[in-house]
């Protein structure tokens, strides 16, 4: 006899981020609604950037605005959009009272004084790498503001440190859209279903291996790095670990995060400060990874313990699975030491 096949076609659809974030409100510091609300904005924003970046070859978004932004980076035209996209969402929705964007040099106001919550965005991380298919993505972070609510927000909010975030996460737009976040608690990661509209809890309590085989930087770079560093390198290759590194930073560390390994950004002769940003890249990224098992380091400390002093601030990054980090620390060590011998 044939088989009926209604059960499976009405299966559950699985958990929406709207509920697990409902679901969820018991676990914020301030279980008031407000931040639940800011998540799903940022959500919002999310969907319309996966929207920009499918159709992005067919209404001409790719390629260059032939002008360069505050940080003297060549600026892409999807650049842009996603940090209006972002603005607006933020702004609209009511919680957020100011933002600071990699695309813009001070502090974006809202006009929403009564807004409880800051957010340090890079709106478009990698966005070069549209106009070749190559996965691209979103990194936020939020605070809760520490001026009094109904003023104008100030430097002060942003600068208090990464152990002071509420919540950071990413949105990865590649072969399928995904949003990660965490709140302090787990970490959690959201597909993105088009035909519902909806993000639907996919990688529920991510926790990282200890352990890896891939590691992930620019080794075209490396007679650029200190030598501790190369040394470090030149062993990955000893033991013949993978080599993966795709130039997007939220791609590059999704992998890693999912499979184990460690990612790269050392200072070098040009940039001794490294070249990522604290506030909107390696403090909402070292965040996650520490509630998901992972280090965040940039040689001596950790990347949550670095003192905010400045908007668009630079560190090295190394980061990843627990045992791959505590390696390359050893070597930095050890070539220290030398130095000062």
């Amino acid at each position: 006899m044939p088989t009926n096949p209604t059960p499976a076609l009405a299966l559950p659809v699985g958990t929406t981020l709207d509920r697990y974030i409902m679901n969820r409100q018991y676990q914020f510091a301030y279980a008031t609604g407000e931040l639940s609300q800011l998540l799903r904005d940022i959500a919002l924003a999310g969907k319309i950037i996966h929207r920009e970046v499918n159709r992005a070859g067919l209404i001409d978004l790719t390629g260059g605005m032939g002008i360069e932004n505050v940080q003297g980076e060549k600026q892409q035209k999807l650049d842009v959009i996603a940090d209006i996209r972002f603005r607006r969402a933020l702004t609209n929705g009511g919680e957020v009272c100011a933002i600071i964007s990699e695309e813009e040099e001070g502090i974006i106001l809202t006009g929403n004084n009564g807004g409880k919550y800051v957010v340090a965005i890079d709106p478009l991380d990698g966005s070069s790498n549209i106009d070749v298919n190559v996965s691209i993505g979103t990194i936020f972070s939020i605070y809760r503001r520490v001026t009094p609510t109904g003023t104008q927000p100030t430097l002060e909010d942003f600068m208090q440190g990464g152990h002071e975030q509420v919540a950071a996460g990413y949105i990865l737009y590649g072969s399928s859209t995904i949003l990660v976040y965490t709140t302090g608690h787990s970490v959690n990661g959201f597909t993105y279903d088009v035909s519902l509209g909806e993000f639907i809890l996919s990688h529920p309590d991510i926790k990282s291996p200890a352990d890896g085989q891939i590691y992930s930087c620019n080794e075209g770079n490396i007679d650029l790095f200190a030598e501790p560093v190369q040394a470090y390198l030149h062993n990955c290759r000893r033991q013949q670990l993978t080599a993966r590194y795709i130039g997007s930073l939220v791609a590059d560390f999704h992998r890693n995060l999912l499979k184990g390994g460690i990612y790269l950004y050392p200072p070098t002769k040009s940039n001794p400060d490294g070249k990522l940003r604290l506030l909107y890249e390696c403090y909402p990224l070292a965040f996650i990874a520490e509630r998901a098992g992972c280090l965040a380091v940039n040689e001596t400390e950790s990347i949550l313990n670095i003192q905010p002093h400045s908007l668009h601030q630079r560190t090295p990054l190394y980061l990843g699975a627990p045992q791959m980090v505590k390696q390359l620390t050893v070597f930095v060590r050890q070539g220290m030491s030398a130095q000062r011998d």
